[in-house]
């Protein structure tokens, strides 16, 4: 296994790390992603420690807390050989106060999160989503207080706007309180989104992207395919209106190139997509996830190898967007971008 610097920080993560979103199976949504216990999850966590994936991801809405409480059991006894991230600041229920990143919320969620990991502290703990009624000075110097404390060692947050994460590093260095270091962020070959600010901001501060949802919610797996229904097992049955929205065209558009480069490489559709993924600038870590060992023994076989440049090229046109405004100048007039060098090619 590859491992890499989260961010500017000094803390190195595998190049894929495991997402316990399929642990708990309580709810509409994350009862469709998968309902492992215990006992499976256990036998993930062998496989995935066997491999030199180290990081596991979870969050305090996943299955209403049993994805930490199931993943928490899973590592038990193994506690100095993982890192553990997770996340608060969605809605764990309709109370006032069950929901944002307050002072109050923070510490209660923090505290909670290591009752249920069975831990007592936190590789990475991330806010979940920003929260425009708090004060950011309050949400940082509150963080400030936890890692002081020893209950978490790094800060990062998830589906942040450009603006959002960089006035919240602004004020954190003002104050010299912990900067994040990491974005976890949706990141696929159809949902390239990420590259038009937030990469540009991530690669200008020190901040790696961690990548949820890698496959596009399910639709890269390599069973979504042109002129045929969505197989009867897929969770897009369920989970389709959840995730992020993607053109049916544009996901058989990069399928096909998925599958010509499937069969010149010998290697799987979700294999090319994930290693497409390790190989764009600032992605620290690439979150898989599983429901059977079988599914997860095939993507950490994306790892060990590299895409060609001209296999790379390929998927890059055939995933390739128009960028939204402002950005579109700078990569369809020559004097913009002289100014403003992508950092990759897209758009």
């Amino acid at each position: 296994m590859d491992y890499r610097r989260l961010g500017a920080s000094g803390l190195d993560v595998p190049a894929l790390s495991f997402g316990a979103g399929t642990f708990g199976g309580r709810g509409p949504l994350f009862g469709a992603w998968g309902s492992t216990d215990v006992q499976e999850a256990r036998r993930l966590v062998d496989i995935c420690l066997d491999a030199g994936v180290t990081m596991f991801d979870t969050a305090d809405v996943y299955s209403d807390g049993a994805s930490e409480e199931v993943l928490g059991a899973a590592i038990k006894g193994r506690r100095d050989a993982v890192l553990l991230s997770t996340k608060t600041g969605l809605p764990t229920g309709g109370g006032p106060n069950e929901a944002g990143t307050s002072r109050r919320r923070l510490i209660e969620a923090c505290e909670a999160a290591l009752r249920r990991l069975g831990t007592d502290v936190i590789d990475v703990f991330h806010l979940h989503a920003f929260d425009a009624r708090t004060p950011i000075e309050e949400v940082l110097a509150t963080l400030d207080e936890l890692v002081r404390a020893g209950k978490i060692r790094y800060v990062g947050v998830s589906n942040f706007a450009g603006w959002e994460l960089m006035k919240s590093l602004a004020v954190a260095d003002r104050h010299g309180w912990p900067r994040y270091v990491v974005h976890q962020v949706y990141y696929s070959l159809v949902g390239r989104d990420y590259e038009w600010e937030l990469m540009p901001l991530a690669a200008d501060q020190g901040v790696g992207a961690t990548v949820w949802s890698p496959l596009g919610w399910g639709r890269l797996t390599g069973r979504i395919r042109r002129g045929a229904p969505v197989p009867s097992g897929s969770r897009l049955h369920d989970t389709a209106s959840f995730g992020p929205p993607v053109a049916d065209e544009d996901v058989y558009r990069v399928v096909d190139v998925l599958d010509e480069v499937a069969a010149e490489t010998g290697r799987s559709v979700p294999q090319i997509a994930l290693n497409w993924l390790l190989g764009r600038p600032t992605v620290s870590s690439v979150i898989i996830g599983a429901r059977t060992e079988e599914q997860l023994r095939d993507n950490l076989g994306a790892v060990g190898w590299v895409l060609t440049p001209e296999q790379v090229g390929r998927l890059d046109a055939a995933s390739s967007r128009t960028a939204p405004y402002p950005y579109f100048p700078y990569h369809r007039q020559e004097g913009f971008a002289r100014l403003n060098p992508p950092l990759v090619a897209c758009g």
